[in-house]
């Protein structure tokens, strides 16, 4: 299994064990799902005792997203200009971290131009839409992870 890991704060973001789709050459898209957590009824075959009171069993089922779920993302949240303001500072943060592991230039540019691209034609006109989250450490300069939904209403991170 191939785990990806944010390249600033080295947070595992996601995994291959999802369906990654590939997008303009640099973003990830992976359909995900709503699962059940908690609330597990374990049933031992003894009877309840004659002369104690039941213990009270404080199990609460929830309902959560399985990738933010798996990776321990953590839910934040941006108004467009915070966003953008976030988003030059990370791709020079993630410019300057692919130069550092000698990536060639004309793959930097590609990522660069394929991102921006990404921002501009699908992210910024669908903005209202999509939920935001950080890794587990909450480091405020690693990546950010959009969750959105399909029409369907399956998410979509």
């Amino acid at each position: 299994m191939i785990i990806y890991k944010d390249i600033i704060t080295g947070d595992e973001i996601i995994s291959d064990s999802y369906d990654l789709k590939e997008k303009d050459g640099v973003i990830y898209e992976a359909d995900c799902a709503m699962i059940t957590e908690g609330a597990v009824e374990v049933n031992i075959g003894a009877n309840a005792s004659a002369e104690e009171a039941e213990d009270a069993v404080d199990d609460q089922v929830v309902k959560v997203n399985n990738i933010v779920h798996s990776f321990r993302l953590q839910s934040t949240s941006f108004d467009k200009k915070s966003f953008l303001s976030y988003l030059k500072g990370y791709m020079k943060a993630v410019k300057g971290k692919l130069q550092e592991k000698g990536a060639d230039e004309s793959v930097i540019k590609e990522f660069e131009s394929g991102a921006q691209k990404f921002v501009k034609e699908v992210i910024l006109p669908n903005f209202k839409d999509y939920e935001f989250y950080t890794g587990e450490s909450m480091n405020p300069d690693g990546m950010v992870v959009l969750l959105n939904y399909r029409e369907d209403e399956t998410p979509l991170t």
